[in-house]
């Protein structure tokens, strides 16, 4: 009898203090709310709205960032099985991790398959609930229980800043959804905004836009043989992308001409193709930047993102028929 009292009192004590702590400290759904709040004061994001999708459930907070007004049109709206492509930025709420190049930071796959890319879960349900349509911007704050929970995210040190998401981090994402695929238009008008950021960013004058491609001769050529489809050139050049990343290139040595490479004019991609045979001559030096949807596309070789702008500068040291 007496152990059976003790039993009892032991279990009403236990379950005592486990009502009172549970009640006293915060679970993680209520200690990221606490974490969003905090961040939302301390960096003065009063446009903040939250996600209020099937009842106050998800935690997140957002903000609509491309200022549309009016109706949006019914066809760009997102669903879990289209196609589409977007960019984004990412920010952990420690300030220990940041990745802001939005030519890597791409996606292209399905709204319902974003987790599959080591994208946090919380990123395709604010699509879904919140941006609602593409060729729109939002600025997101993931709950961790919807990010990365308490493993993080990464192989490197948390001590090594943007190596390592650590435990329990909300996530601060700007995501720009370019379009719904196949959106040619879309396409065009975001590398349009994404090529007059560069120029402006690096303070380059006097690229003219020539049906969406950006040129700029740097050198007029003294040839008079037209370059066109039954051309062959041979020249120096080289290719990056708009973050400054190498992809490939043949440059001069001290003795012009030396190292060079040949290309068939139809080899070459439909942006490049077309301002040489518009712009060059023999002797001409040339600065290209062209859109994605001149250059590779969706299709990417191995080493470019998909969408990427790319930069170009031609030397035309020859050209035969």
């Amino acid at each position: 009898m007496k152990q059976t009292i003790f039993t009892l009192l032991l279990l009403s004590t236990i379950g005592f203090v486990s009502c009172r702590k549970s009640g006293s400290e915060p679970n993680i759904v209520q200690y990221d709310e606490t974490q969003i709040q905090n961040y939302i004061k301390a960096n003065g994001l009063t446009s903040m709205q939250k996600d209020l999708v099937g009842g106050d459930t998800s935690g997140i907070y957002y903000q609509i960032m491309d200022g549309k007004n009016g109706i949006p049109n019914p066809a760009d709206s997102l669903n879990y099985s289209d196609e589409i492509s977007f960019v984004y930025t990412l920010k952990s709420f420690d300030g220990k991790y940041s990745s802001t190049d939005t030519i890597v930071n791409q996606y292209l796959g399905y709204v319902g398959h974003i987790t599959s890319a080591n994208l946090p879960y919380g990123l395709e349900v604010a699509i879904i609930n919140d941006l609602k349509y593409s060729g729109r911007s939002m600025r997101i704050l993931i709950p961790s229980y919807l990010a990365y929970g308490i493993t993080g995210f990464g192989s490197g040190s948390i001590n090594v800043a943007g190596s390592h998401i650590a435990g329990n981090q909300c996530l601060d994402y700007y995501v720009h959804v370019i379009n719904k695929q196949p959106d040619t238009v879309a396409q065009a008008k975001y590398d349009d905004l994404v090529i007059n950021s560069y120029l402006a960013a690096n303070k380059l004058t006097g690229y003219l836009n020539d049906g969406g491609t950006y040129y700029k001769i740097l050198t007029q050529g003294s040839g008079t043989d037209p370059i066109t489809n039954n051309t062959t050139a041979q020249v120096e050049y080289n290719e990056r992308l708009l973050n400054g990343t190498v992809l490939g290139g043949v440059n001069p040595t001290a003795d012009p001409g030396v190292d060079s490479t040949s290309f068939e004019i139809p080899s070459l991609i439909p942006g490049v193709t077309r301002m040489l045979e518009k712009h060059a001559v023999k002797g001409t030096v040339i600065s290209m930047i062209i859109p994605s949807g001149q250059a590779y596309g969706l299709l990417s070789p191995t080493g470019t993102p998909p969408n990427a702008c790319l930069r170009y500068e031609f030397t035309i040291v020859d050209v035969s028929p």
